[in-house]
């Protein structure tokens, strides 16, 4: 059985892209949940596609720069919420699943792949880069 998005994380999906959530609302463990809900509908690639149209559509809507919008760590999330479905048994929901991968709840993980200076530069903001410290695993095609 594979991970699979409960109806209350499609809904927040769905309430997210219809501008229901506020950025108050939406903090790291919310990124995640989308993150992880996009990946149960497709591969990678898709998940990274549908995530950043999201975002950019999020801070339009709510008068933030898109300057703010982050390529690789918005990418890099992706992969990493990948590995942890691929390395868990599957879970019924976005909860489940962080529930039993807490680690992600850790803003600061990507400085464990990437040093912050590579992270923060504006090189890294508006295209993925590839860590500089310890590669990201990637699963499937």
């Amino acid at each position: 059985m594979p991970h699979s998005a409960s109806d209350e994380d499609r809904s927040f999906r769905s309430d997210f892209e219809g501008g229901r959530v506020t950025p108050a609302e939406f903090d790291h463990r919310a990124h995640v949940r989308l993150a992880y809900v996009y990946l149960t509908e497709g591969d990678d690639d898709g998940a990274a596609g549908a995530m950043r149209d999201a975002l950019l559509r999020f801070l339009e809507r709510n008068r933030i720069d898109a300057a703010k919008y982050h390529e690789t760590l918005t990418r890099s999330w992706i992969l990493a919420v990948r590995h942890f479905m691929e390395r868990t048994p599957a879970a019924p929901s976005a909860d489940a699943f962080i529930a039993a991968n807490p680690v992600l709840l850790d803003s600061r993980i990507m400085l464990t792949h990437y040093s912050a200076s590579l992270l923060f530069s504006p090189e890294a903001r508006t295209r993925f880069v590839e860590p500089d410290l310890e590669a990201i695993p990637r699963h499937g095609p």
